[in-house]
């Protein structure tokens, strides 16, 4: 049989086979693409499976190829990563200017992520109607002026209070596979529900300690959308850690650089310091926004780290 996977729980599995959904373990060890995981089999992965002998669980024998996949480094192992969701075919990043605040520095790793599997990525701005004030409306121009000008759509919302969220994602969502991303506590569980009322996600107030998000979402799972499409909420995400990439590919994955590569004076430019730069020359003209170059210089830094 085949099937898709709906659900992680760690050493168990819900698979969507048709109309029934199935209970599911992994048969044996898998090793994947010489990739270190943390999750051999993600939400959103097509699987071969098979019913055991007089159970109503199943095995799974083959996890089949991956059209694409969102993975950061894990927070946990050294050296391994974690596959967020796969086979997706856009990447929403729920963003907040407090309660928590997301960086811009955070953005742009996830956005790197996506962009390495040219998935289209929409940031959702929640909290709108939280947000007042000088500090508050830089951040949200900072957000337009660095990202609508390198095709990323910026959507505000107010996922709490907002009556009309439906009619708003509607027409987003239609017929695609969807995945949800975010730091805890930026209301992606309380956006799911009022999209899909029947996943009932619990919600939590944020820290007032630590103003930070409360976990709420303990494991990835696909929820099924009324107009054929789906949604796969996962765990908040304190840290995006970028997985290995090379320094230069690296430039690659941000879209305002994409246009440049190929004309610096040095085939293997890494656009620091080097004479006849090009990416450089734009940034100087203003080509380049100085917030992603800094990123860029930030996970090139990084990446230095662990190697």
């Amino acid at each position: 049989m085949k099937g898709r996977v709906i659900k992680s729980t760690g050493s168990w599995y819900s698979v969507q086979v048709g109309e029934s959904v199935l209970s599911a373990r992994l048969k044996g060890k898998f090793k994947q693409d010489e990739l270190k995981l943390t999750n051999p089999i993600a939400v959103g992965d097509w699987v071969e499976l098979a019913k055991e002998p007089n159970q109503e669980t199943a095995v799974i024998s083959e996890i089949l190829p991956r059209e694409n996949y969102v993975i950061r480094k894990s927070t946990r192992k050294q050296h391994f990563s974690h596959i967020i969701a796969s086979n997706v075919d856009q990447a929403i990043l729920v963003i907040t200017m407090k309660s928590p605040r997301t960086s811009l520095g955070f953005i742009d790793r996830f956005l790197v992520s996506t962009e390495s599997f040219r998935i289209p990525a929409i940031l959702v701005v929640n909290k709108r109607d939280l947000m007042s004030g000088e500090k508050a409306e830089d951040w949200l121009l900072d957000i337009y002026e660095i990202y609508k000008p390198l095709g990323y759509q910026v959507m505000e919302v107010s996922a709490a209070s907002d009556l009309d969220l439906k009619e708003k994602f509607e027409p987003i969502l239609a017929n695609k596979s969807t995945l949800i991303s975010g730091h805890s506590g930026v209301g992606k569980s309380t956006l799911l529900n009022a999209l899909v009322p029947e996943a009932k996600q619990h919600t939590q107030e944020i820290s007032g300690f630590t103003a930070k998000g409360v976990h709420t979402t303990t494991f990835a799972e696909l929820f099924a959308l009324d107009n054929g499409g789906d949604l796969i909420d996962t765990p908040g995400i304190k840290e995006f850690g970028i997985l290995d990439i090379e320094d230069q590919e690296l430039s690659h994955y941000f879209p305002e650089m994409r246009a440049f590569l190929g004309k610096c004076k040095y085939n293997n430019c890494q656009h620091l310091n080097e004479p006849g730069c090009v990416v450089l020359e734009k940034l100087a003209e203003g080509y380049i926004h100085p917030y992603r170059y800094e990123s860029y210089v930030n996970i090139l830094n990084e990446e230095d780290d662990h190697r």
